[in-house]
């Protein structure tokens, strides 16, 4: 496979229709609204202001509805409704954690669920957003992963997560209203359902968005992009994106890697920490965050976090210690906190911030690793996925 052959994951594809209907606009970047406008009769020299007034409508002000478009002539305004609509994913439940996390469980098209985990902190508010119905990667200590992959999402979906999460906390600015830079979502993770690489055009479309100065306006500096390594597609993200990158790591022998994230078998630690080397220069980005959970007596010993720190030697970095979210059926345990503690003396000793996320939303499983959809609930027991594994 060459550096520009696309990535796709081993499924079946099944051909869907296209939708009929009206035309959602949510998720059109600005080239595919600009030639929807022009298939809906625009004028071609009016088309470019029209975009802009559009654009700033839908993702400055989270309108939802043509008639409010009121620098529009009216008739063009009507003309609009015949053709489009303005729709983001539908809110099935919403629950909130006694730390303030909030989880909603959304509808897409198809009646297929995904989950979007919103965490509030002193500093910052953070929207965990997904990216595919399910997930293809089986990361066996991941709820998410053992839900199978459906199909990926569609920019629409994506960007509307951020939508619907700014829709619930009240956060489309008042037209006229001096402007407010303080954010309630200030910060976007691409840690939700599904791995992200897989499904790059739609993620790279609704980052577009999301990061457009004229509507929700996020910087890419803001934005962070986890993968478990799809290697092809890191130069990619460094290039079309330029946002923040994460890593599931979580191992630091291919053995213990191949069992925890089975995408290693496909691109090894070695390729991968290739591919991590060159993004920080591709991206303009500070330095890439390591993600790993901690597991107990797999990956948490003394000596793993030696060879964590021999292994990202010269990658401007940082490693977030994830204490192991526990679900039903789990086959793993959370690393004793004296051990995690000692790890990340270690890796702090060697000169990375190595900080210990506090697991949020754990009581509504919205915290890391524990998303996945109600409707897909059906639990594997303890003793299938360590079998599966081989860790048991």
């Amino acid at each position: 496979m060459t550096a520009t052959a696309p990535i796709t994951q081993d499924l079946v594809t099944i051909p869907r229709k296209l939708p009929e209907g009206p035309v959602n606009l949510v998720g059109l970047t600005r080239p595919q609204l600009r030639e929807a406008l022009l298939a809906a009769g625009t004028p071609e020299k009016q088309v470019k202001m029209r975009v802009n007034q559009i654009w700033q409508w839908i993702y400055q002000w989270g309108v939802r509805d043509f008639d409010s478009m009121t620098n529009l002539a009216k008739a063009y305004r009507a003309q609009l409704a015949e053709r489009f609509v303005i729709e983001v994913p539908e809110v099935v439940s919403r629950q909130v954690s006694a730390d303030g996390t909030r989880k909603y469980l959304v509808k897409i098209a198809g009646g297929h669920e995904v989950e979007v985990v919103y965490i509030p902190e002193t500093d910052r508010g953070t929207l965990c957003i997904s990216s595919q119905v399910g997930c293809t990667l089986t990361c066996s200590f991941c709820h998410t992963g053992t839900q199978k992959l459906v199909r990926n999402l569609t920019a629409g979906e994506i960007v509307g997560q951020i939508m619907l999460a700014r829709d619930d906390l009240g956060e489309w600015p008042e037209q006229g209203a001096p402007k407010d830079e303080t954010r309630l979502l200030s910060n976007i993770v691409l840690m939700g359902m599904g791995e992200p690489l897989y499904n790059f055009e739609g993620v790279r479309d609704a980052m577009k968005i999301a990061m457009d100065p004229e509507g929700i306006s996020l910087s890419r500096r803001r934005i962070t992009l986890s993968t478990s390594g799809v290697v092809p597609e890191i130069a990619k993200t460094a290039e079309e994106i330029g946002c923040l990158l994460a890593v599931s790591f979580h191992a630091t022998t291919d053995e213990v890697r191949d069992k925890l994230v089975p995408i290693n078998k496909r691109w090894n630690i070695e390729t991968l920490l290739g591919a991590l080397r060159e993004y920080p220069r591709l991206s303009n980005s500070e330095r890439i965050t390591f993600e790993y959970v901690m597991l107990k007596d797999v990956n948490d010993s003394d000596a793993d976090a030696r060879r964590l720190v021999k292994l990202i030697q010269g990658i401007p970095a940082k490693i977030n210690l994830i204490p192991f979210n526990e679900w039903p059926g789990a086959p793993y345990q959370r690393s004793d906190w004296s051990r995690i503690e000692a790890f990340a003396d270690i890796i702090y000793k060697a000169g990375y911030a190595s900080p210990i996320r506090t697991p949020r939303g754990e009581d509504i499983m919205a915290a890391c690793g524990q998303l996945k959809s109600a409707t897909e609930r059906a639990r594997k027991s303890r003793a299938q996925i360590a079998a599966e594994t081989g860790l048991g």
